[in-house]
């Protein structure tokens, strides 16, 4: 099979069609970059070929991107020297786009080149975009499904087959920054305004033709091979470029605090390469693409937010031999801020939402959740009152549980409490059908004790969801000891229907997620009782690439959540039960009602409107600034090792299956420093051998919770990584 055909009409307009088999979206490979390397020679070298137009077979899209393994075998196929490889690799893409952009003109006249043009039925990511920006005029279908752009930053890398180059040349750094170095993926009409793409029209293969057939000379010419060219917002020696590179210099350390290489590589390249000819600057561009794609960052970010996430997606982990478990309707208990949540992403799905709380007006309230998310919509030109519509309809609001009788899925989202869970357990499998799964929210309670109360555990399991619900990726699914493989298969074929991102993990108190998050705010509040600046902790763990810092996360989540997760801990742990200062921080705190950002006080001090001012500088009162503040790096390992730690004891005693669960679900589900590509990743990269004699020395200083767990020690002995032991389908650390 090939990746690209070539057909000459008898206007003499050759049209190369991308269409990877077994494939619903085009990817780059190395067999289909030879192929269209030697097509486009074909063309150019026939004198009855005027001109080319490069299209799709796919329907409703371009292309999707690399194919990342690619880059793997690019730096495989190097042996002792991967940089010369990828550097080499990533120059022929460069020679091969470049003679698409020449398109055999004369070097001194820019004349007698064939037009070349795209035509795009809809998405083009990353190389899908590097390669239309290479030709001389790109047509997209209006397709309001389409998105254009290139997001190769969102997964630890940048574009490096010359977009780049071309779009900071052709749109100018500033104007280019968006979709560089944030990732933007537009609409194909929004495409058009910000200059990535030329026309959106209703068939842009016809259109792409008549434009070849009558394309002039000097249609052809890129602006930067043209004579006088300059770039767009200024280079970085003019006045007002000097200033554009400054500002893009703050923004990105802004934005990423120096935790992603990735980012400052690119800014690196535009800056570099603005400075120089075109053709250099692809050098340059290549130089810094291999320099990412060589640092361990870059590969564990594209192993677990692209490959392992992708593959989870899909079903990785679903039990073999268990038929298609889609929800049809979908049972709701409680309809709080979490069940509000549930409801509305369902129906977003085009599922049939029931939600039940205790009267009719507290079900109206959680319905009420989606149609103020939809009126924000509207707002924002992001729905339509049609869709609002649809989407209320398919939610039905009631107090009754009889509604629930035809539900497949019930997942209950009731007060945190066992014997309240108990009781709904009761009522609703009395009314439900036998064969119906159930399904708790619960965040910290075990799965295995709520299914007690259930006649059929075996169709019991946890479905636990971070809030808020409508924007967080993760869905965490627990299978209690009972739990069968029908009831795993409903929950990950829901996910998968609602868009997000499952892991599997087996029952224990807190699950995986939370017994990781937990020990990160404890940390932090320990460190507070110690005398560190909570303004040093929350900028420790910033600059590891944490969204928030944990001081912050504890006013976000409030404090009286964490007295009341403390407590249930003691109470469930006896003894075992690990006490510290933390604990009489938080229950102080809560004693004088510093609840958090709910109670406009917590950590930090709020305005009327819930607005931060500034940390709270009431708890040096009791916890009083320590003279000598720690060093960031201790800091940082003491909120590093504390959650990686967590993962690898979630490993070993059977609670994490999968390590790619492990890495994606930290990312996911609470932004564990996505550079690393999650704990695991984050472990390899430094060394088993090192994070042992590290957490050896945090042991002596701090205590016992920094004690290497035994796994880590055996791999660490045998200087063995998590990948390389367990490859991406750990059953068991055993």
């Amino acid at each position: 099979m090939t990746d690209f055909t070539m057909k000459t009409d008898a206007d003499g307009v050759a049209l190369i069609t991308w269409d990877v088999a077994d494939k619903s979206m085009n990817v780059m490979s190395i067999d289909g970059l030879s192929e269209l390397d030697a097509l486009i020679d074909e063309a150019l070298a026939d004198e009855a070929i005027k001109g080319i137009v490069i299209t799709s077979g796919k329907e409703g899209s371009f292309a999707g991107g690399m194919d990342l393994n690619l880059l793997a075998k690019l730096k495989a196929d190097a042996g002792d020297d991967p940089a010369k490889g990828l550097f080499e690799g990533t120059m022929r893409m460069h020679h091969l786009l470049r003679k698409i952009e020449r398109a055999g003109m004369d070097p001194k006249t820019n004349k007698g080149g064939k037009p070349i043009a795209a035509a795009l039925p809809g998405t083009a990511a990353g190389i899908g975009l590097e390669l239309p920006l290479a030709t001389h005029r790109i047509f997209c279908a209006d397709n309001a499904k389409a998105r254009i752009g290139l997001p190769e930053i969102l997964v630890g890398i940048f574009p490096g087959a010359g977009g780049t180059t071309r779009l900071s040349f052709k749109l100018g750094a500033m104007a280019a920054s968006g979709f560089l170095l944030e990732g933007k993926m537009v609409a194909p009409a929004a495409a058009a305004k910000a200059g990535l793409i030329d026309e959106v029209v209703a068939d842009p293969v016809a259109a792409a033709k008549e434009w070849v057939l009558n394309a002039k000379d000097t249609d052809l010419v890129k602006p930067w091979d043209a004579k006088g060219y300059k770039m767009p917002g200024g280079a970085p020696y003019h006045p007002a470029g000097f200033m554009t590179f400054v500002g893009a210099n703050a923004m990105v350390n802004g934005k990423t605090k120096g935790a992603f290489p990735a980012a400052k590589a690119l800014l690196s390249a535009v800056y570099e390469g603005a400075l120089v000819p075109f053709d250099t600057a692809l050098k340059i561009e290549a130089r810094w693409f291999t320099s990412i794609l060589m640092n361990p960052s870059s590969s564990a970010m594209i192993r677990s937010l692209f490959l392992n996430k992708e593959a989870l997606e899909k079903g990785a982990v679903r039990p073999e031999g268990i038929p298609d478990q889609r929800v049809k309707k979908l049972g709701v208990l409680g309809a709080g801020m979490m069940g509000a949540g549930i409801a509305l992403v369902s129906a977003q799905a085009g599922i049939e939402v029931v939600l039940v709380d205790r009267d009719q007006a507290a079900a109206d309230k959680g319905k009420a959740y989606s149609e103020a998310y939809m009126d924000k919509g509207i707002a924002r030109k992001k729905a339509t009152p049609e869709k609002k519509e649809a989407l209320l309809n398919l939610i039905t609001a009631t107090p009754d549980l009889n509604a629930l009788k035809d539900c497949d899925l019930i997942i209950e989202a009731v007060f945190e409490d066992t014997e309240v869970k108990a009781e709904m357990t009761k009522k609703v499998e009395a009314i439900i059908s036998e064969d119906c799964i159930f399904a708790s929210n619960t965040s910290t309670l075990p799965i295995t004790d709520l299914a007690k109360a259930s006649s059929r555990q075996d169709q019991f399991i946890g479905i636990h969801f971070f809030s808020p619900v409508e924007r967080m990726l993760l869905v965490e699914i627990i299978k209690g000891k009972q739990t069968g493989d029908r009831a795993v298969a409903k929950a990950l074929d829901y996910v998968r229907q609602i868009r997000k991102t499952p892991i599997v993990v087996n029952d224990a108190r807190f699950f995986y997620a939370n017994r990781c998050i937990i020990p990160y705010g404890g940390e932090a509040t320990r460190m507070v009782t110690e005398g560190v600046a909570p303004v040093l902790i929350d900028n420790a763990a910033q600059m590891l690439g944490f969204p928030v810092g944990p001081i912050q996360l504890g006013d976000e989540t409030s404090i009286d959540l964490a007295t009341k997760i403390m407590r249930a801990s003691k109470a469930a742990m006896g003894n075992e039960y690990p006490a510290s200062e933390a604990d009489d921080l938080i229950v102080w705190m809560e004693d004088i009602g510093r609840l958090g950002r709910k109670a406009k006080a917590g950590y930090f001090e709020y305005d009327e409107k819930g607005k931060r001012l500034g940390y709270w500088k009431g708890i040096h009162d009791k916890y009083p600034l320590a003279e000598n503040q720690p060093e960031l790096q201790e800091v940082q390992d003491r909120l590093m090792f504390v959650q990686a730690l967590e993962a690898v004891r979630a490993l070993e005693e059977g609670v994490l299956m999968d390590i790619r669960e492990g890495d994606v679900g930290a990312i996911l589900g609470w932004g564990f420093a996505p550079w690393t590509g999650g704990p695991l990743s984050w472990l390899d990269i430094i060394g088993t051998p090192y994070a042992v004699e590290r957490c050896e020395e945090l042991a002596e200083k701090f205590g016992p919770r920094f004690e290497p767990p035994a796994l880590l020690r055996e791999m660490a002995a045998k200087n063995q990584t998590f990948y390389g032991r367990f490859g991406g389908e750990a059953q068991a650390a055993a």
